[in-house]
Order: structure tokens, then C-alpha cells, then sequence
């Protein structure tokens, strides 16, 4: 009797780990398809100022309740401004709509990965989640070149996922360079 008590807790904790894997997964497929959706939006932003002559980098920041709340494209030509990346006019953006620097709990998406610059704005503006396109091989100071969100300087955790549209971005930037250089 004690042995088919045994096997039986076996059976229900291999069936709870399994009930579990499953549903892990599928919040992973459903994350997926949200971050999917809001980095969709980011890349027709970006689209939109690469036709204006700007380099096509789009941001969007979304709220901790899934609406968009903010949103920014590169604007240094526009603006005769180095500062004005899409990631920095987006989270002045919602700093502003919020009346609030601290952007904890939003996410923020974005076509290429952030520059030093950006990547220290992101951390000042407490935002909870980046998610990215396409790696910067010159700048990106994510994950590429330089490692901001969790090097020494860092006090904010920052959850950072790239590669979301990776091919969509890349080509985007890739076609605009190629066209400029025509």
C-alpha cells in the first residue's frame, strides 16, 4: 500500500510539473505575440521618419496595463538635436503625460538596440522591461558592444528581450543606409 502511495505522489507531482511547463509556455507564446504586436507599431513609426530622412528607428512605451502611453522616433535631424533619439523623445513623452520621471512598470520597445545614451535614460527612468529589434554592432549598449543594465553602474534591474521582429529591424536599417548611400 505505502509503495502505491509513493507512485501515485510520483504521478501527481510529474503532472503538476508538466501542468506547469504547459502553461509556462504558453504565457511565453502569449508574451510573444504581445511583444510582437507593440514592436509592429514601433517598426511603422520608425518607417514613417526613415521617409522623412531620419535614420527609421521607432519606440513605443506601454503602461503596465498594455496601453501605449508614450511614443518617439529619431528626430536629430529634425530637431538639429543629438539628443533626440526615438528611446529619449518617447520616455520624455511619457514622463511628461505622467507628470512623473519614475516609468516603473512600463515597457518600452524599440527598433535597435539603445546607445549609452539611451541605455542610461532607460535606467534613470526606471523603466521595468526593454524589449528591442536588432542589436547595434557600433553602440548598442544593451547586450552588443557594452553592458549598461548590469554593469556596476546599473542600480535598476532592468528585463531586457531582444531580437523581437530582429529581421524586420534590421532590414529596415540596412534598406535605409543602402538608399541614402545611392
Amino acid at each position: 500500500m505505502a509503495g502505491n502511495v509513493t507512485l501515485s505522489r510520483k504521478i501527481i507531482d510529474y503532472a503538476w510539473q508538466v501542468n506547469n511547463f504547459r502553461s509556462e509556455i504558453e504565457r511565453m507564446i502569449n508574451n510573444l505575440a504581445i511583444h510582437q504586436i507593440w514592436m509592429d507599431q514601433a517598426i511603422v513609426l520608425a518607417k514613417e521618419v526613415g521617409a522623412m530622412g531620419e535614420i527609421p528607428v521607432g519606440a513605443v512605451i506601454v503602461n503596465s496595463f498594455g496601453e501605449a502611453i508614450a511614443t518617439g522616433v529619431n528626430r536629430k535631424e529634425r530637431d538639429q538635436d543629438p539628443t533626440a533619439h526615438a528611446e529619449i523623445v518617447a520616455i520624455k513623452a511619457a514622463a511628461r503625460l505622467l507628470q512623473d520621471w519614475h516609468l516603473t512598470g512600463s515597457t518600452l520597445y524599440v527598433t535597435l538596440e539603445p546607445c549609452p545614451m539611451c541605455a542610461g535614460a532607460i535606467l534613470q527612468a526606471r523603466i521595468s522591461t526593454l524589449v528591442y529589434g536588432t542589436d547595434d554592432p557600433k553602440s548598442g549598449a544593451i547586450r552588443t558592444v557594452a553592458n549598461l543594465p548590469d554593469s556596476p553602474v546599473s542600480f535598476h534591474n532592468l528585463e531586457v528581450i531582444a531580437g523581437i521582429r530582429d529581421l524586420e529591424c534590421q532590414e529596415l536599417l540596412q534598406d535605409w543606409f543602402k538608399n541614402l548611400r545611392k
